[in-house]
């Protein structure tokens, strides 16, 4: 399934997944080449950056979710992930929360320096709102003063008032206000620019107590080449921020504060893998650039095949296995944390499911239909701490090229890799499992692969090493093979 940064659509994705949401500033997604399906390059050891299309979610946007676009080659024959620079986006899928990728924010609300004020749109509606309420307000206040005048002398009232000085409220812990509570002063607003004035907003939240903070790659892409960022605390104290590391494929980023604070309070991390369905969640963020913004709803499914983008032609698919939550999330919610009952966190939201092809106030971001997506924390964690140490992420990978089209019934090897290259990397992990171009891989352990981004997202919640089963097809017969995972540093 597709999906959107919170902002750009996406085509649709594999029958399981989601699919992400374009944003607002985005480029449109260049035009897929007619002929062959795109494929993805699950890269060799090591292997080439891939580079086929991939789905986005609306960080969450309308119809399929949407993903980082890659469109096939001007030829029209099949590029595979290798040859798109990294795994092909499926169709149309959700988008990034914040809505934005270059160009525009990343789960937030995204804007160009200098930002004029909008004739209409949001702050259009807003307006509308305000003038409404104030009329309303009129005749509220008009009808209550003549029932007020014609009741002077009324002794009947029941009314009740609170006694003056009775302490402050007390908030059982585990009630969502005291769990905001402890949460909020731990969470960040960023603001990323490039050096050409064009970003956007998202959130993020404290790590640690050395001062990095973790978020979405999209959120801070725009700052990455020599752009400019700052975090905002709810107490209004702002800082400026570098980014010490970034992962596109996992969407996840990690920014350290530039003159930290002594006393930050780093939000406790839980076990994503110990999320059932049903469990109360809370998220934190910035929807269209409303800082510091609480919402609630329930985990709705776990292990759902998302390919997220921000839908712009020279953005990249990220691929997660994602946690589904009907919490609100808007633009401007990407990077920030999704939490459980007990405050601790459980993912970071990233993407969104959109029906809408505008937003709020007529925009060209979607809102919230109440199918978010946020990357398990436990894989969030792992990635944050090689950034932290290295700068650089790390993929566990197979060394096929898998076709991105759906409804292959799982995720088919391709016969050609990129650029011509073979579809199984001689010596790779595939080829030493035996498996050859034509095989349709339906199962990964105990994981149903119904697509090639489907694959890759499992691939990528396991390390580099790690021992996996294949079950697949050849021939109308079902083969299974072991197969130790390979490992590709960096996004290219």
């Amino acid at each position: 399934m597709s999906t959107e940064n919170e902002g750009t659509a996406v085509p649709p994705a594999p029958s399981a997944p989601p699919v992400p949401v374009e944003t607002p500033a985005a480029s449109a997604q260049s035009a897929a080449p007619e002929g062959g399906a795109p494929t993805a390059q699950l890269p060799a050891v090591p292997p080439s950056a891939p580079g086929a299309p991939e789905q986005s979610y609306a960080s969450m946007g309308a119809g399929a979710p949407e993903a980082h676009g890659h469109a096939p080659g001007a030829s029209g024959a099949p590029v595979s992930a290798a040859e798109a620079g990294w795994p092909p986006p499926p169709p149309a899928v959700p988008s990034y929360a914040d809505g934005g990728g270059s160009g525009a924010g990343g789960w937030g609300s995204s804007y160009e320096q200098p930002a004029p004020k909008p004739k209409n749109g949001r702050g259009g509606l807003v307006a509308a709102i305000l003038v409404a309420a104030l009329v309303a307000g009129g005749v509220g206040g008009g009808i209550g003063y003549s029932l007020a005048k014609n009741n002077d002398n009324s002794t009947d009232s029941t009314t009740v008032s609170a006694p003056s000085g009775s302490g402050d409220v007390k908030r059982a812990s585990g009630t969502v206000a005291n769990v905001a509570a402890k949460a909020l002063p731990s969470t960040v607003t960023i603001e990323a620019e490039s050096t050409s004035g064009s970003g956007g907003t998202g959130t993020g939240f404290v790590f640690d107590t050395q001062g990095h903070i973790l978020t979405n790659n999209h959120v801070v892409a725009d700052a990455v080449d020599g752009g400019k960022l700052t975090a905002t605390f709810p107490n209004g104290k702002k800082y400026d921020a570098e980014v010490v590391g970034h992962a596109q494929g996992y969407d996840v980023a990690v920014i350290k504060l530039k003159n930290a604070p002594s006393d930050l309070k780093p939000l406790t991390l839980g076990d994503s893998d110990a999320v059932a369905v049903g469990d109360s969640t809370i998220a934190i963020g910035a929807p269209f650039g409303l800082s510091n913004t609480v919402t609630t709803g329930i985990i709705s499914a776990k292990n759902r095949p998302v390919a997220s983008s921000d839908g712009s032609a020279s953005s990249k698919a990220s691929y997660m296995s994602a946690l589904q939550t009907d919490a609100s999330i808007n633009p401007g919610n990407s990077g920030g944390p999704l939490l459980d009952a007990q405050g601790s966190v459980i993912g970071i939201n990233s993407a969104i499911q959109s029906s809408s092809s505008g937003g709020l106030g007529g925009t060209s971001q979607s809102g919230s239909i109440g199918l978010g997506f946020a990357i398990p924390i436990n894989q969030a964690k792992h990635v944050a701490q090689q950034l932290i140490k290295t700068g650089k992420p790390v993929y566990p990978v197979i060394g096929a090229s898998v076709s991105l089209e759906d409804g292959t019934g799982g995720a088919k090897i391709t016969e050609q890799g990129a650029s011509g290259s073979a579809a199984v990397t001689s010596g790779g992990p595939a080829d030493k499992a035996g498996l050859k171009p034509g095989d349709v891989i339906t199962k990964l352990d105990d994981q149903v692969i119904d697509s090639g981004p489907t694959l890759i997202g499992e691939i990528w919640t396991h390390q580099p090493g790690d021992v996996v089963k294949l079950t697949y097809t050849r021939d109308g017969k079902t083969h299974t093979a072991e197969v130790t995972l390979g490992q590709r540093d960096g996004d290219s």
